[in-house]
């Protein structure tokens, strides 16, 4: 029996040794998960049924519940004011135990910071902004692209040559999207201008509906916004109804059912390929430093897309119309603004390189070039740098 077993031992070392060779002087070491189970929480800036941004991130949310249950539980807190997040973040950690918590608006960025400095051993991600930690990373799925593509209906519709914009928050996220579709504008249609009015609310249904009448009343026949709520549209589509043609485009959200007649298209978010990536990313490593981690994500990685509804890129009901509406366009020449979006929307669905709506020269209100001509602007200047409007906003800064 001693010998069987002293024959065992050296068959062992001698099969471990192998392996080693075989793999390069490395250790064969069974593929385990770092981590066995995680509890993610989810914090949101409205309530989760607000079928704009936060609804966007529940969706992505309930994805990654739904594929992931087996080692995954998530929870959420809805309506978190800006600035305020921290003693909610408190009660997930403590209370519910959570592992991770992603904070879900740019105004949360100070209180995930302040969080992680607090819980060094959870931990965060931060959607929009720009700090980070070696506990907290940053994340974005972003619609800059998608908006510049609305920019180029919305200068093609409007009769009027006005544009209104109901924005909630001055930060880089909104002037991001703003001038993006300013830019889209000016391409097709240089003399039409745009006119912003600010909410200062992320969901608020009664002061963006006030907003979107007062745009309206002030001759504008195109509308854009950033509320939570499909209201802007519901104003579009109810003067439509009455014979004045108003066009809106749906924000975040699939928003087309409240504006069959007034909203070409818009943009969509998929949240959920972004909470898959970073929690497979913390499940395989959840000691990784997150001093340079950043997802971000573009119409390539198929974060974003055009449309107000999952089934059409464009509304049938708008398709014939923006292929009758002739431009000539810089780049391709006497074109059918359908076309020149299908061409812009290839073109950045292969890249920022192949095109990106802010290649310069690009100027603000002020005449200041912001980005010389030729260049792209870095990601650090839309995301934290970008405080302006385009040269053909008529609203002043906030």
């Amino acid at each position: 029996m001693k010998i069987s077993k002293m024959i065992l031992s050296v068959l062992f070392v001698l099969l471990s040794a192998s392996l080693v060779f075989a793999n390069g002087g490395k250790e064969v070491k069974e593929d385990k998960p770092a981590v066995d189970k995680i509890k993610a929480g989810f914090v949101y800036i409205g309530p989760a049924g607000d079928f704009g941004w936060t609804y966007a991130h529940e969706m992505g949310r309930q994805y990654v519940q739904n594929k992931y249950g087996d080692w995954l539980d998530t929870i959420t807190v809805e309506s978190v004011p800006e600035g305020d997040a921290v003693r909610f973040i408190d009660r997930m950690v403590r209370e519910e135990k959570c592992d991770i918590i992603f904070t879900t608006s740019f105004g949360y960025m100070d209180d995930t910071v302040a969080a992680a400095e607090k819980y060094p051993n959870v931990k965060f991600y931060h959607c929009s902004g720009y700090k980070r930690a070696a506990n907290m990373g940053t994340y974005m799925g972003d619609m800059y692209q998608i908006y510049y593509l609305n920019g180029l209906i919305a200068g093609a519709l409007t009769e009027s040559d006005k544009i209104g914009y109901v924005a909630a928050f001055p930060i880089p996220e909104l002037f991001r999207h703003m001038n993006a579709f300013a830019l889209g504008i000016k391409e097709v249609n240089p003399k039409a201008t745009v006119d912003a009015r600010w909410t200062y609310a992320w969901y608020g249904p009664a002061v963006a509906r006030e907003a979107a009448e007062a745009l309206v009343a002030d001759g504008v026949d195109v509308l854009a916004f950033t509320e939570d709520t499909p209201s802007v549209v519901e104003v579009a589509q109810e003067h439509t109804e009455k014979g004045e043609s108003v066009y809106a485009f749906s924000h975040y959200s699939p928003m087309q059912s409240y504006g069959e007649d007034s909203v070409p298209t818009g943009q969509l978010t998929d949240w959920g390929i972004l909470y898959e990536k970073m929690l497979l990313d913390y499940k395989a490593d959840p000691a990784a430093d997150l001093t340079n981690y950043d997802v971000l994500y573009l119409l390539k990685e198929n974060a974003v897309d055009l449309g107000a509804s999952y089934e059409d890129k464009i509304n049938p009901k708008f398709v014939a119309k923006l292929k009758a509406i002739m431009v000539d366009d810089k780049d391709f020449g006497k074109i059918s603004v359908y076309d020149l979006v299908m061409k812009r929307y290839d073109q950045m669905k292969q890249g920022r390189e192949i095109f990106d709506p802010y290649t310069g020269p690009i100027a603000d209100q002020t005449g200041a070039v912001k980005i010389p001509a030729g260049e792209i602007a870095s990601i650090g200047h839309l995301f934290a740098e970008i405080n302006y409007q385009v040269d053909n906003f008529v609203s002043p800064l906030p």
